[in-house]
């Protein structure tokens, strides 16, 4: 007879350290991190994401350790997700190891009927009398060291070959909170100083966009649930101003969940504006996120490139295109993206940006202008992605999005994530 597993205090770091090895084990098998967290309970959350991002994040430093402090590989991936969320946390946490270590085995009672408890136990510590002389190997592979897989790195390396090191860190560093003030409901320098009255640190990006000093959830943020502010990206936030929209134009944001963009371009301009998703439940948070701003749009459920089961005919004369991308440009928010991805990926994604490409090209009117957007690092989605497209259309002219540039790549940095922006017009 089996013995009866332990059970785990509600609020114990071994129960958030089991919950977190759930998570990473969903997404090494092919599972996306925020559905492996949706269960996660309020009160373990904090501790539970801060390790399953932090963990894989580091993914690949944490599998150069265990390569070299395991015998074999591991046939629980449970186990193998419990040993990499505590080698983080004894990265992250160096003050807090032994309480690491212990809490750890004691998760471990819980996998595998107690077998591996063990293991878990001299692995730890294995690592932490080793910890140096790991850390130096590790620093001598380029997967250890820059914590992304190969082939990303080597695409990198070639599409910036003088920013790839600075992308690659930024990739596992923290995301900064950005938020975009309502144009129709005040300014920056107003919003910043209801954020001083609540005790809360920022400084302004530019007139309309300010950063956190440290994020915070959204109901401390003033006004928030009143419309006033949303939260986005700085870089996210280039798109709309680019289109130059005017009122009264007939608008489509082609790929608009979840609607951060499309309320951008509301707060702009009064416009005629339909907003797409090929994904209703995505298609039903634009509502959500127009509601909350007071604003409104059409927005229906559709694949942008089924033109005819949406389009009533009439051309638009203003188009974002916000396309599927491999988000190569925001994995720090994302870190399964780096696990998730292969290389065949990008070129998958290459093809569908470009059949969305032709099939909104049909109905933007003659003169009109519109917006090729990715968040993503990779040259195949970006400017390969244009010159392909202006070879097939001898009508689309490249149109300034900067100075006198036809395009805005924007690395990741500390001020925002990576975002690819083409303004392309139509000839009349």
């Amino acid at each position: 007879m089996l013995p009866t597993p332990p059970v785990l205090p509600a609020d114990s770091l071994a129960l958030a350290l089991l919950r977190a090895a759930d998570a990473i084990a969903a997404v090494i098998g092919g599972r996306n991190l925020d559905q492996a967290l949706a269960d996660t309970p309020p009160a373990l959350r904090p501790a539970v994401q801060d390790m399953a991002y932090g963990a894989l994040r580091r993914h690949g430093r944490g599998d150069f350790f265990l390569a070299r402090l395991l015998d074999k590989p591991l046939k629980e991936s449970r186990v193998r997700a419990l040993l990499l969320a505590a080698l983080y946390r004894i990265e992250a946490r160096p003050e807090d190891v032994h309480t690491t270590v212990n809490q750890a085995v004691s998760a471990a009672a819980l996998l595998a009927q107690g077998r591996c408890k063990g293991l878990v136990n001299g692995v730890l510590r294995n690592f932490m009398r080793r910890r140096e002389e790991l850390n130096q190997a590790a620093d001598g592979d380029d997967v250890a060291r820059w914590q992304h897989p190969r082939w990303w790195i080597t695409a990198l390396r070639s599409a910036h070959p003088r920013d790839w090191q600075e992308v690659l860190t930024a990739g596992n560093g923290h995301p900064p909170m950005t938020l975009r003030v309502n144009r129709r409901r005040g300014d920056g320098a107003a919003y910043l100083a209801r954020l001083r009255d609540a005790d809360i640190e920022a400084r302004l990006l530019d007139d309309w966009a300010i950063q956190l000093n440290r994020p915070q959830p959204v109901d401390r943020l003033p006004g928030f649930f009143e419309g006033d502010v949303s939260v986005q990206d700085w870089g996210a936030q280039r798109a709309a101003p680019l289109l130059n929209v005017q009122p009264g134009m007939r608008v489509l944001d082609a790929c608009a969940a979840p609607g951060g963009k499309t309320a951008h371009l509301l707060e702009l301009a009064d416009l005629d504006l339909l907003a797409l998703d090929a994904d209703a439940g995505r298609a039903a948070r634009i509502d959500d996120n127009l509601k909350r701003l007071g604003l409104a749009a059409r927005v229906r459920a559709a694949d942008c490139r089924a033109v005819d089961q949406w389009w009533d005919g009439r051309p638009f004369e203003r188009i974002l295109a916000d396309v599927p991308c491999s988000a190569a440009g925001v994995v720090r928010r994302h870190p399964d993206i780096k696990w998730l991805r292969r290389r065949a990926d990008v070129a998958g994604f290459a093809a569908i940006q470009g059949q969305i490409l032709d099939a909104l090209w049909r109905v933007l009117a003659p003169g009109g202008r519109m917006l090729y957007c990715t968040c993503s690092v990779f040259e195949e989605e970006n400017a390969a992605q244009m010159r392909a497209f202006t070879d097939r259309h001898a009508d689309a002219i490249r149109l300034p999005t900067a100075g006198n540039q036809t395009e805005l790549q924007l690395l990741p940095n500390a001020e925002h994530d990576g975002f690819y922006y083409a303004l392309l017009g139509k000839a009349a």
